[in-house]
């Protein structure tokens, strides 16, 4: 069996490995179309802090841990894909032959159609050589303008932060991560940096990059000495133009993390899979999803069968020291009740969403203690009984409803 894995990120790597532990004689190859070992982005603004070397970004410590499990890791890239005669076309004129295959390629930055956007002052975040070009570019002291304060900017930003550069954030939303948080949560968050010494603009865009800074749209002109973009990220589809494989945001699977062509899987950022929450089918592009993706999809892949209960909604920060968090449908269903702990003054907050007597999303600042605790009750689909109406009353009091209605007697 020839298994050909497209994409070197936490997706195609878990698929490789899980496909060696079911298939101890197949071939397996992975294409991934950076010089560098398979690594984490998510570990890039580790790096920029200062906290690990570029070794500490790989996802496997070990140089031969590909080659002790006979998985050939090939620097390529893929112009097409032709399901007809089960082959890859790489740009180089190459073909591959598989028996199954398995695109994981993520997803790249979407900048923002900005006039200078294409300027030597603007860098993305994304990858290896863009942190080593920022790190170059940024000493201590150095004026950066971030633009995009989502989930992956504010990654950014705490990187940025921790080496000690002027550092101004502009998000053209009215908040902060407003794809992650509510207003309240949001506003202690942007309170939060202030008070760390980064100035952040929102509710106002970019017209343009400059040669020496940003322009705002409202007429304000900010310096730099580099710009980062972090305005979303897409996913790598567009070589799939012609192959007959069916996208829409991403490449579309069903819960065994087959496409509509026989023999084809994808997993990761690329995959446009089923939501936990929702119901509905949409890209997750996030760490642990991809990872949870490469296993499953390769356990399918193998012949096994492992049906895909859908992705949860979740995101982590850690921003500048102060911990922040959502979970699932946090901005509510229509007809459900919530319960909200707002304490301003010493940037704690607690939202939880409720479907029936059911928590199915909820967002947190400055209270770390709750993360397990809000995913386990989420995709347990735990029934609350009168734990809800305590929760309504008082919503730190999670632990003890979690001990109360998942104990197993």
């Amino acid at each position: 069996m020839q298994y050909l894995i497209i994409g070197a990120g936490p997706a195609g790597v878990n698929a490789a490995e899980t496909l060696r532990k079911l298939d101890e004689e197949a071939d397996i190859r992975i294409l991934g179309d950076e010089p560098e070992p398979p690594y984490s982005r998510m570990a890039i603004p580790y790096l920029l802090m200062g906290n690990i070397e570029e070794q500490g970004t790989h996802l496997r410590d070990r140089a031969d841990h590909f080659a002790v499990l006979n998985i050939e890791v090939t620097q390529a890239r893929v112009q097409r894909v032709d399901p007809a005669a089960h082959q890859v076309v790489l740009e180089s004129g190459d073909a591959l032959a598989y028996d199954k295959l398995l695109i994981a390629t993520g997803s790249s930055p979407a900048r923002p159609p900005l006039p200078g956007i294409e300027g030597d002052n603007v860098s993305t975040c994304w990858t290896l050589a863009d942190a080593r070009a920022i790190q170059a570019r940024v000493p201590t002291g150095s004026r950066v303008v971030l633009i995009g304060a989502g989930f992956i900017g504010s990654i950014i930003l705490e990187a940025l932060g921790m080496r000690g550069v002027q550092l101004v954030v502009i998000e053209q939303g009215e908040r902060m991560v407003p794809r992650m948080m509510g207003p309240n949560a949001a506003e202690l968050l942007k309170r939060w940096c202030e008070s760390k010494g980064v100035t952040v603009y929102t509710g106002v865009g970019v017209s343009a990059v400059e040669p020496n800074g940003v322009l705002l749209q409202d007429g304000t002109h900010i310096g730099a000495d580099l710009v980062i973009t972090a305005t979303g990220v897409r996913p790598n589809i567009d070589f799939l133009g012609g192959s007959g494989i069916e996208v829409d945001q991403g490449v579309l699977i069903d819960r065994h993390f087959r496409t509509n062509v026989t023999d084809i899987h994808a997993a990761g950022d690329v995959a446009q899979g089923l939501d936990f929450c929702t119901g509905q089918y949409s890209v997750h592009a996030i760490q642990p999803p991809a990872a949870d993706h490469g296993h499953l999809a390769a356990t399918n892949m193998s012949g096994h069968s492992a049906e895909y209960e859908g992705s949860v909604n979740m995101n982590v920060l850690d921003t500048l020291g102060l911990l922040s968090c959502s979970f699932g449908t946090w901005q509510g269903v229509e007809g459900g009740d919530h319960a909200e702990l707002y304490a301003p003054d010493d940037f704690r907050y607690l939202s939880l969403q409720f479907e029936d007597d059911r928590v199915i999303g909820a967002n947190a600042v400055g209270l770390s203690q709750h993360v397990g605790i809000l995913r386990g009750l989420i995709q347990r689909r735990t029934h609350l009984g009168e734990w809800k109406q305590r929760l309504q009353r008082d919503p730190t009091r999670l632990m003890e409803a979690y001990l109360a209605t998942t104990q197993v007697i």
